[in-house]
């Protein structure tokens, strides 16, 4: 199962999350890994730095370093077979900043639900069900990415859209030179805008994540309840603020006849990809093109209606540091999961029939991109 406990992932490649908010430290333990195998802590960190608060005027001013460190399952630069535990301290809390809302339920949050479930929660930034446990996922995901890359694949992402302001074309040397790591420098300063103006209202706004999985080969994934495209979904949607992911022309395809949305095949595989490099569950070898619905921050400033611990109703605003959009953050998170889902679905597949997996076709990326390009 993909999924065996609230705080494991994975199946051939596991990894188990710990940690909380305002907690001492979060971290993920990665099992599954090979011994003798190089590990480049570097690249982890660059990962995180990525994800990480206060990195631009448009995300939260949160100041934490994110400095990992290794306190199992590596001996001299090497994996040693047994379980990598990864963790970094928390540095820059203000729990005080929760004491005024600390009987209160926010709105968008999980707050109610937690409390239900559990008989009790952490109200300093949302405990276990802050976005601050996505460190975890980021962590153990630049492993796997690393990974991916020594078998020739990549793992990229941007975002598509930004409260509601369409990127009409993509520059992915743009994508991480500006704070929004949006693909389209034209629509850059609209978004921008956009983002400030809410922030400036005490409010927030949305995007459109996406993510492309190139180099796959023919054959990752299982045809019933181990599709590949099934369990990007689940993944996916374990993140936050995702509240809805699709995958090629995904919602777009409902509004087709099957003739305008089957991919014609050619000796070298799919002649488009509207399927989003899936087919029946199983990796075609064209792009995996993964697109998630960003919701707004649910942490705005502005009053809102909402009830106490006793059900009396009450307002709230929740003050403090706090995203205005949370989908320039979201974009490694979501690159993450995703690299998490293919190198064990990879790992699961070599464990079946050792050396079925052929190599990815050619493919023409600039003519793949017009194709999604028209259909958005």
């Amino acid at each position: 199962m993909l999924f065996d406990s609230p705080s494991t992932f994975g199946r051939a490649f596991r990894i188990l999350s710990f940690g909380e908010s305002h907690g001492p430290a979060v971290g993920v333990v990665i099992d599954g890994v090979k011994p003798g195998l190089p590990f480049d802590l570097a690249a982890i960190q660059q990962e995180l730095d990525r994800r990480r608060p206060g990195q631009s005027d448009l995300v939260t001013p949160r100041r934490e370093a994110d400095r990992v460190q290794v306190l199992s399952g590596v001996f001299e630069g090497r994996t040693t077979g047994h379980p990598i535990a990864l963790v970094v301290f928390n540095e820059n809390q203000r729990s005080t900043d929760y004491q005024a809302i600390a009987d209160l339920f926010r709105p968008g949050h999980a707050d109610l639900t937690y409390q239900r479930k559990y008989g009790l929660r952490d109200p300093r930034g949302g405990g276990r069900s802050s976005g601050r446990e996505t460190l975890a996922r980021v962590a153990a995901g630049a492993w796997a990415k690393q990974q991916l890359a020594a078998l020739g694949v990549t793992v990229r992402g941007f975002n598509r859209e930004i409260a509601g302001i369409p990127c009409s074309k993509v520059d992915w040397a743009f994508v991480e030179a500006n704070p929004l790591r949006v693909a389209d420098p034209a629509a850059f300063d609209a978004q921008r805008a956009a983002v400030e103006a809410a922030r400036a209202e005490g409010d927030s706004v949305g995007g459109v994540c996406e993510v492309w999985l190139e180099g796959l080969p023919v054959g990752l994934g299982d045809p019933a309840f181990g599709k590949l495209d099934a369990l990007l979904a689940a993944a996916c949607m374990s993140i936050g603020a995702v509240k809805g992911v699709e995958l090629g022309a995904g919602f777009g395809s409902a509004r087709r006849r099957g003739s305008e949305n089957n991919d014609p095949l050619g000796p070298g595989g799919p002649l488009k990809n509207d399927a989003g490099g899936t087919l029946g569950g199983i990796s075609t070898g064209a792009p995996v093109v993964v697109r998630l619905a960003v919701k707004p921050t649910s942490s705005i400033a502005r009053v809102q209606q909402t009830i106490d611990r006793d059900g009396r109703t009450a307002e709230i605003s929740t003050r403090g540091r706090h995203d205005p959009c949370i989908a320039p953050r979201i974009v490694p998170v979501a690159e993450a999961m995703c690299a998490l889902v293919v190198y064990d679905a990879w790992l699961t597949q070599q464990a079946l029939r050792e050396g079925s997996l052929a190599e990815a076709p050619e493919w023409d990326w600039e003519a793949v991109e017009a194709l999604l390009r028209a259909k958005l």
